[in-house]
């Protein structure tokens, strides 16, 4: 009996290795899954499959192993290469990435747009026509919540190369995005302090650098992490009905090898039925 239970759990071991040791190959990045622990992309209150939500497991791509990180303002571009180009719902790429290059939880959110250095001087962004400029202003198609307006970038002038990100919640992120002092040169300090993202040390949350960039969000597996947030007490930002959702998919998974070992034995019982059917006409 000891030996069974042990050989079981070996394989159970084996299979999540060889399935993790998979997953690092194609990803190229390690862990190469991560949970989304906060509510800060949801579309929907009740959640929905296509974005990401509190307890979906989302599968983790290397920056290397992409051509490029999409943004935002490149997918909604008329002309542009990249226009109509959509991951979890909406244009542009979804990244994971460090607070300011620190080691506090990683964010998940959308890349908006990317200041770049200009050879001559200034600051290029593309997904715009602006070239060269000394400071950014420009206005995106992306409804803010709850005014329905769009989303201003006010005269923002880098400290250095990086991108914009925002959450996906219209609600609590949309148009507050996580560098807010881009959106409002004047604004008071007290307000960026209060209102925008900061980092492990209480520092406002710059433009990402590439360096800080982590990884992009590629495949969903929706409601499956939500089981690791029972555990640290992030439970209360999963959507409701991912919770019953959850309890299908165990449920299917613990009644599955129940039914296939059902249908086993049914074929079985029929087939000694048939045989000894066979046997007695043969008498």
């Amino acid at each position: 009996m000891a030996s069974s239970i042990i050989r079981e759990a070996m394989i159970s071991i084996s299979l999540v290795v060889i399935i993790l040791s998979g997953l690092w190959a194609i990803t190229g990045s390690w862990p190469p899954l991560v949970v989304v622990e906060s509510n800060s992309m949801i579309h929907s209150e009740d959640g929905e499959v296509g974005a990401i939500d509190a307890g979906d497991l989302i599968l983790v791509t290397a920056p290397e192993r992409a051509d490029r990180i999409i943004t935002f303002a490149e997918s909604i571009q008329e002309g542009s290469p990249h226009q109509g180009y959509e991951r979890h719902g909406m244009p542009g790429d979804v990244i994971i990435y460090k607070k300011n290059g620190g080691s506090d939880t990683p964010v998940i959110h959308r890349a908006i747009l990317k200041a770049i250095n200009n050879e001559s001087g200034g600051w290029d962004v593309p997904g715009t026509d602006l070239r060269g400029v000394d400071e950014i202003s420009v206005t995106l198609q992306y409804e803010c919540y709850p005014h329905g307006g769009s989303l201003r970038i006010d005269r923002w002038i880098p400290s250095h190369e990086g991108y914009l990100t925002t959450g996906d919640n219209e609600k609590s992120n949309g148009c507050r995005i996580d560098q807010l002092r881009a959106t409002d040169r004047d604004a008071s300090d007290q307000y960026i302090m209060s209102q925008g993202l900061k980092d492990e040390n209480g520092n406002p949350v710059l433009a990402v650098k590439d360096e800080w960039v982590i990884g992009i969000a590629s495949t969903e597996i929706p409601w499956l992490g939500s089981i690791k947030l029972l555990t640290t007490g992030a439970w209360p930002a999963v959507p409701s009905s991912s919770w019953m959702k959850l309890a299908l998919v165990i449920g299917g998974i613990i009644a599955a090898p129940l039914i296939i070992d059902s249908f086993r034995n049914d074929l079985e019982e029929s087939g000694e039925n048939d045989g000894d059917h066979n046997q007695g006409e043969d008498e």
